[in-house]
Formats: C-alpha cells, structure tokens, sequence
C-alpha cells in the first residue's frame, strides 16, 4: 500500500472539498469512496430494489454492477452519472444499502486496490476505521447539523433540485443516526485520527488547518 491520508466524517462536513483540495496539493490520487456507494446504491435501485431487499438478491444485482472512478467521474455500467448520484434519492439510498454487507464486501476491494496504484486521499465513513487503518494520517472531519443543513441546502439549489430546508435537515439528523448506528463499519472517530470541527470556517480555513495535520504528521 502506498501513502494514504484517511478522512472520515457525516454527510455534508466538507470531505469531498478537503480531500479534492488536498490531493491537488500533494500531488495525491482523489478517492471518493461515497461516489462509489452512490453509483452502485442506483444501481440496485433500477433493478428494483430497497431497503427490504434480501441479502442474496442485493448480490445477485451487485454481478450485474459494474462502478469505476476515472479521472474524477464515476461510470455506472459504462454509463457517466457523476451528476445523478448528487440527487437526494441516490443520497438516500446510499446510505441505506451502504450498511448491507453485500454492498462492503463488493466495493470494498475496489477502494484498497486503488492504493496499490497510487497515494492517496480517501473519504468515506470508515476509511480510518476499516479500509485504511494503516493510513499515514487520519482525519475525521466534523460540522454541527445546522452548519451542514447550510451547505447541503445551498448545494442542491446549486444543481437546481426543488429544496426544503427542513426537510434537507431532518434527512441529515436520519442519516447520521443511520451511518453511525449500524452494525456493521459504523461512521465513528478513529482513536488515532486528528478531530477537526469545520463549523463556521471558510474551505480555504478548513484546508490550512488539516494541511498543517498532514505536515506534523509526516514529521
């Protein structure tokens, strides 16, 4: 395994901008593991899934399956959805079957093969806990649930999706109770990562701050 910084954290705590930010300044591969559970969580869906369905019949859909990550765009079968994985519903359902052992075990090869290749900066829910364990440096990045309602509700306005804010926080409280409430690879802080809070602070904020992490820690 090459070099990798591990960044963990809720939905909507700025992960995916940190870890994009960090990987252009380190000359690192950018691993969006959430994109990867987004694209195979649509998957099932259009094969007639849901939160009800059986083990067996989520790994017969995972064979039909197929979730790249190139060159920042994620390909579902072939098929560019990079913009349609961003709707609330893919969101919804990601996090629903991303607690489904099927799903981990199908992509979870998937994320530790990409360090093989390449350093990198990953983010999830259980990088620092259960993919990368051995990561170099380990963040868990963290937002109050207002902070995150903000940004989730700005972000969606920007694509141009019908948005209720109430709604868009009610989902973020569910969501958060779901990702660390499972049994299985729960959203939680690892005992050995850097805590660093990003309410109210800027991206370029957020960025100086765990760049510094990564500088003490590579000392």
């Amino acid at each position: 395994m090459k070099k990798v910084i591990a960044i963990d954290g809720p939905s909507g705590a700025g992960k995916s901008t940190i870890a994009k930010l960090l990987a252009e300044e380190l000359g690192f591969e950018y691993l969006d593991t959430g994109a990867l559970y987004r694209a195979a969580a649509l998957n099932l869906v259009r094969l007639g899934l849901d939160e009800k369905a059986p083990d067996d019949a989520i790994t017969a859909a995972l064979e039909k399956t197929r979730v790249e990550f190139e060159k920042g765009r994620v390909l579902l079968n072939g098929e560019d959805v990079s913009e349609e994985i961003r709707s609330p519903l893919a969101s919804h359902y990601a996090s629903v079957f991303s607690a489904r052992g099927p799903v981990r075990a199908y992509l979870l090869q998937t994320q530790r093969s990409a360090s093989v290749k390449a350093d990198l900066v990953a983010e999830g829910r259980d990088m620092t806990t259960v993919v990368f364990p051995e990561a170099f440096i380990k963040i868990y990045l963290d937002a109050s649930v207002e902070e995150r309602t903000r940004r989730r509700t700005a972000d969606l306005i920007a694509k141009e999706f019908a948005v209720d804010e109430d709604r868009v926080r009610a989902e973020i409280i569910e969501r958060d109770a779901r990702d660390s409430g499972r049994e299985l690879a729960p959203l939680r802080k690892a005992d050995d990562a850097f805590y660093v809070d990003s309410t109210g602070l800027s991206k370029e904020e957020v960025f100086r701050r765990i760049i510094e992490l990564v500088r003490i820690g590579k000392e």
